[in-house]
């Protein structure tokens, strides 16, 4: 009864592997494996840390420190008396404990509020690195397919072609057609064979691309149904995308959070002008055991104070580096300020690519039944003799050249979607879902 069993959990597992991994696998996959994803993440990871060490400098500090000393001396009077001749064995421990607590420090309080900003430009950068994955994995896993796409259409006309060829030179056998319609369909086979070579090494390059995400070889991947209806992007108005660019892309949100470190940054060159206060504390312990003019005895004092330093002069030092910060806020200020006019560009860019590509995939399911329809009548005018080889030929090269351009079309207007929704900040892994549900098994 155990073979029965076993042949059933083998068939399922045969028919598990047989499975094609779909977009939202293949992205698990690169979050797993991708390289620039997960130095992102350790990247990310390193800036949590930002705050506590921005912190510490306004924490107070506490710090032991000690010493053993052993001193051992002789000594002889200048007339070699015994009675002058003596010496000293003297051993001393001491323990120092001191505090010191910043009162105020305008320098380490910037550093303090920067800290925070530092942090936040890390998890900014993060998820700015979370929506390129997104947007990565989804150009290389469609470029595959419009690879494989282009393959099975240069190889279906190749196999058209093969069967124009053996049909002209049978009949130039017996006499009905010229030498003419072998050479124009020679010719035809012989660029699509090129052609062919060409589409396979241009699959193996878009596999390698993704198997640079995801890690491994690529396996067998889901395509993209047949007919699909592809929707517009959500508001229809472009103004609104732009809007969204402008304030929520991370790119934006990154150089505004750079700006505001770089004020903060005058703020703390220009504390080397201040003084700084610190509230100092110690206590002291000190032992003292020997023959010192035969004394010995223990020593513990406390001591507690203010201790202030005010800067007179530091060679323009302090001066030329508040110059510096004020030149560095104002790059900040217009890396913000291009950055903004980017993601409006790409935004713009974007929206305007989903419509074209929507109005194109449109046109071009019309060119497909157009095409189809010129092919069978070009095909009933050769046999009855009203169209030449060259026109049925033509013919088939439209109809798989419309094809593989709608299959590109629906690919670049789901990406230009992807992409839109990436330069206004809003993309996240469900937006993958929607794309995923219009992928079946090979």
């Amino acid at each position: 009864m155990q073979k029965p069993l076993i042949a059933v959990l083998l068939a399922s597992a045969f028919s598990l592997d047989a499975q094609a991994a779909d977009l939202i696998q293949v992205y698990q996959q690169a979050l797993a494996n991708d390289a620039t994803y997960a130095s992102a993440r350790a990247a990310a990871a390193a800036g949590r840390e930002r705050i506590t060490q921005g912190r510490s400098g306004l924490l107070p500090t506490v710090g032991i420190s000690g010493d053993i000393t052993k001193n051992n001396a002789d000594f002889t009077a200048w007339n070699n008396n015994p009675l002058m001749a003596g010496g000293s064995n003297l051993r001393t421990n001491e323990v120092q404990v001191t505090l010191q607590q910043p009162l105020f420090r305008w320098d380490r309080w910037e550093t303090y509020q920067q800290s925070k900003l530092q942090q936040a430009i890390s998890e900014a950068q993060f998820a700015q690195a979370q929506q390129d994955l997104i947007t990565r994995v989804s150009q290389a896993y469609f470029d595959v397919l419009a690879a494989q796409d282009t393959l099975e259409s240069t190889r279906a006309q190749k196999v058209a072609v093969t069967e124009q060829l053996a049909s002209a030179k049978r009949n130039f056998e017996v006499g009905t057609q010229t030498i003419t319609d072998t050479h124009e369909a020679q010719a035809a086979y012989d660029l699509v064979v090129s052609q062919e070579i060409a589409a396979v090494n241009d699959l193996e390059t878009k596999k390698t691309a993704l198997q640079a995400i995801i890690g491994t070889p690529p396996s067998a991947l889901a395509t993209l149904r047949t007919g699909v209806n592809l929707t517009a992007p959500q508001p229809i108005n472009v103004d609104q995308w732009v809007s969204a660019a402008e304030n929520q892309n991370y790119a934006v949100t990154v150089a505004q959070l750079q700006l505001e470190s770089a004020k903060r940054d005058i703020s703390k060159n220009r504390a080397g002008h201040l003084p700084t206060v610190d509230l100092v504390a110690s206590s002291l312990h000190r032992d003292i055991n020997g023959q010192i003019d035969r004394t010995s005895g223990k020593t513990n004092s406390n001591s507690i104070g203010i201790q202030y330093s005010i800067p007179i002069f530091s060679g323009f030092a302090v001066t030329s580096k508040v110059r510096e910060s004020i030149a560095l806020e104002d790059k900040a200020r217009n890396d913000l300020e291009a950055n903004r006019r980017n993601a409006a560009l790409v935004a713009r860019q974007s929206f305007l690519g989903v419509n074209s590509g929507l109005a194109q995939v449109k046109a071009l399911e019309a060119a497909e039944v157009s095409s189809n329809s010129a092919l069978e009548s070009n095909k009933l005018g050769y046999q009855v003799g009203v169209r030449i080889n060259i026109d049925v030929l033509n013919a088939q090269r439209q109809l798989y050249q419309t094809r593989t351009d709608l299959a590109r079309a629906r690919y670049n207007t789901i990406l230009a979607g992807l992409k839109l929704k990436a330069a206004a900040g809003s993309l996240r892994e469900e937006d993958l879902q929607p794309i995923n549900a219009l992928l079946q098994q090979p």
